[in-house]
């Protein structure tokens, strides 16, 4: 059954990157439909992510007290429910509640496969199969915004959600025949659900809080990418939703090449100096994207690429820092790494959605906001590092437990 266990959770973690990327290239038709700014359709990505990360908090310790299957279940049901209600709503406030409840059942799902892993494997096997799942989380932006972008030339944006729901529902009678419940039998299920004393010490640690905030300014930098280029592309420059799709699905695939190369990266620079680099290369790609607006634009597809060369940089920063980060920001903790895990996932999601939902508040074009978030977040990171007396906040440590 344990061979078996890869397959099934594979199916299952896509359902969180497929309702974040199919629906891109809609961005604009749904604008136009519900009569509304692309700012506020842009909240539609936002609240998704938001909703993931405080998800991240509230779900983990019922995926403890009741198991990962009851909560998968739960949460595949909620995505199909979700889905249909965003295919089917009319007015828009009910579409964003729709992304809010589907932001918390993508994340039951997703809780789940990373647990089960952890639960049935070694260190060694689960960093094996971990590979193997941000392996098709990442395939995921190269390939899904094509798919929704032909999609809705042909049936509208309504039929990406109903895709969303179909697609569900095949994951619904994989999990429900053939997951195996993962939780270990030994589990100690009187303890309180919710207690402050379990996340006081975590969130207490410098070190902690510096790499959490660094993957909060990463994951920040790629939300305002996301939720700004289909407005910019379609709408501004006026592009086709697939061109729109092949641009950006051209970035995601060096995103996945920079990922298979970080490994080898990290290996030879080290946690620390990796994300030095990587901070370096966000800030280039901020400078690249207000440079390339100075230059003059003579066809719709030239702007299209005056914004997404930069972003390339972006892709291979992300992709350079988050591992270590994340390493980083966990190195502390030992038997607390599972919540430690849940508060920078809450952190690095909602943390992210509630700076990109203030930018969106701004009167900055997509190209300088972009270059506003990605620029001034890491030059902050970067200047803390450099100052002596903020040394102990980001030097690495030692794990203890």
């Amino acid at each position: 059954m344990t061979r078996k266990l890869l397959p099934i959770l594979m199916f299952m973690v896509v359902l969180s990157p497929l309702a974040i990327d199919i629906y891109l290239p809609s961005m604009p038709q749904m604008a136009q439909e519900f009569s509304v700014s692309d700012t506020q359709v842009q909240s539609t990505l936002v609240l998704f992510i938001f909703a993931m990360g405080i998800g991240q908090i509230l779900i983990g310790p019922l995926a403890d007290r009741f198991g990962r299957r009851p909560i998968a279940l739960f949460g595949i049901c909620a995505y199909i429910a979700s889905s249909l209600l965003a295919a089917l709503v009319v007015d828009f406030q009910y579409l964003q509640l729709a992304r809010v409840l589907q932001g918390v059942a993508a994340c039951a799902t997703s809780i789940v496969v990373f647990s089960a892993v952890r639960d049935r494997f070694n260190a060694q096997q689960s960093a094996h199969y971990y590979s193997y799942l941000n392996g098709v989380i990442c395939v995921i932006p190269a390939l899904a915004p094509t798919l929704g972008g032909l999609l809705a030339l042909q049936f509208g944006w309504r039929s990406t959600f109903i895709f969303m729901a179909l697609y569900a529902v095949v994951v619904l009678l994989i999990v429900a025949f053939k997951l195996p419940e993962t939780r270990p039998e030994h589990s100690n299920n009187s303890a309180a659900l919710y207690r402050w004393a379990r996340y006081q010490p975590i969130l207490a640690n410098s070190h902690f809080v510096f790499y959490a905030l660094t993957c909060m300014i990463a994951m920040a930098s790629i939300l305002t990418y996301v939720s700004y280029a289909p407005s910019w592309i379609i709408n501004h420059l006026g592009l086709d939703e697939l061109t729109f799709s092949y641009l950006f699905g051209f970035n995601a695939i060096v995103n996945i090449s920079a990922c298979f190369l970080a490994p080898k990266v990290i290996k030879k620079l080290g946690n620390h100096t990796t994300v030095t680099v990587a901070l370096w290369v966000m800030v280039l790609s901020a400078v690249l994207q207000v440079a390339f607006q100075q230059l003059p634009v003579t066809t719709a597809l030239l702007g299209g690429l005056y914004f997404m060369i930069p972003m390339l940089f972006l892709c291979i920063g992300f992709a350079l820092l988050l591992g270590p980060a994340t390493s980083m920001a966990l190195s502390a903790f030992g038997e607390r790494a599972g919540t430690a895990s849940a508060i920078l996932g809450c952190m690095q999601m909602s943390g992210a959605a509630l700076l990109t939902g203030l930018l969106q508040q701004t009167n900055l074009t997509a190209p300088y906001a972009n270059a506003v978030m990605i620029g001034a977040g890491s030059l902050v990171l970067l200047i803390t590092m450099f100052l002596p007396q903020y040394k102990h906040w980001h030097q690495e440590q030692v794990s203890y437990s």
